[in-house]
């Protein structure tokens, strides 16, 4: 999203190295090897949104072209420069499952059900999924692979206990593992959190995990494992979470009903659109800028799009 790679020598310029692709789990990602000394990469400060449209009913909407949106950042309408529909850019996803002990009685349930939702959104060669439990720590069951009986083999493996850390899990994922793959804008980055949102171990805080999730661009999803159809103060963060990225979260009372939850989540991975904008005026000091992207003359349509993004500090 944010970099212009090349190869020569430049004089007087702000560079920054681009980070090198893991090689190794996350406990060695520090000792990855070093980039090309000749690489240079240059911040262009383009910014790109992946964003789905539903009508009031909740259903898709992908016919709409670039003249139907507009994008608006500190209260100034941007010129968008590109436009696509982007269901087929490939999926790096993130699924972290809490096993902590308050899940334990539908564990097995859940489980069957991530197992599915693998299989029916995972394309061969093309996409890349990766899997973290987390209870009073966060622990990587099975990194980004495309290879479902692994990925299987992952979920089955899991056992509840423990409290729970999902706020270490997300900044985990979100930082030492999606952001990696460059450049950035070629990939689409989601995250689905199976938990009731209630965190008790972390060391990162909620708005710690989100901002590493907005500075890797990821989307994220939640299916809230709360079934006493009481609105907790998990349910509220999982909701936090998701509106903050452009996600959604979903609330099956019944253990049934977790199906049609990752169901509706690969749904709309495969109905999304992209924007691409350089922003005016130009502030690259590492804050957080809101924006907000909206259909033109359609108030009949739900925009659901990140509500802004971290510029880079030169």
């Amino acid at each position: 999203m944010w970099v212009l790679a090349l190869c020569a020598p430049l004089g007087l310029v702000v560079a920054q190295k681009a980070p090198a692709p893991p090689a190794q789990p996350a406990e060695a990602i520090a000792a990855s090897e070093a980039d090309d000394p000749s690489r240079i990469v240059l911040d262009v400060t383009r910014v790109n949104i992946l964003f789905s449209v539903t009508d009031k009913k909740g259903r898709f909407v992908t016919d709409l072209g670039k003249s139907d949106f507009e994008i608006v950042e500190n209260k100034k309408q941007q010129v968008i420069q590109q436009f696509t529909a982007e269901s087929d850019l490939p999926l790096r996803l993130a699924v972290l499952v809490d096993t902590s002990n308050s899940i334990r009685d539908r564990f097995r349930f859940e489980q069957e059900a991530a197992n599915r939702f693998i299989q029916s959104v995972l394309r061969p060669r093309e996409d890349r999924l990766m899997l973290v439990s987390f209870d009073s720590v966060a622990e990587l069951v099975s990194d980004l692979t495309d290879d479902v009986v692994a990925l299987e083999k992952g979920i089955n493996g899991m056992r509840p206990g423990g409290g729970t850390s999902m706020y270490d899990a997300v900044y985990f994922a979100a930082k030492e593992k999606l952001m990696m793959d460059q450049p950035r804008d070629k990939f689409r980055r989601a995250m689905v959190i199976l938990s009731d949102g209630e965190d008790t171990e972390s060391r990162h805080t909620r708005d710690q995990a989100l901002e590493m999730a907005q500075k890797s661009d990821t989307v994220i999803y939640a299916i809230s494992t709360n079934i006493t159809r009481d609105d907790t103060e998990g349910d509220k963060v999982l909701r936090y979470l998701t509106e903050e990225t452009g996600g959604q979260a979903f609330f099956p009372f019944k253990l049934e009903d977790l199906d049609q939850s990752f169901e509706n989540i690969a749904n709309e991975l495969r109905h999304q659109y992209n924007i691409f904008y350089r922003p005016e005026p130009l502030k690259a000091d590492g804050l957080y800028h809101p924006v907000t992207v909206r259909t033109k003359g359609r108030k009949d349509l739900v925009v659901r799009a990140r509500k802004g993004y971290y510029a880079p500090k030169l």
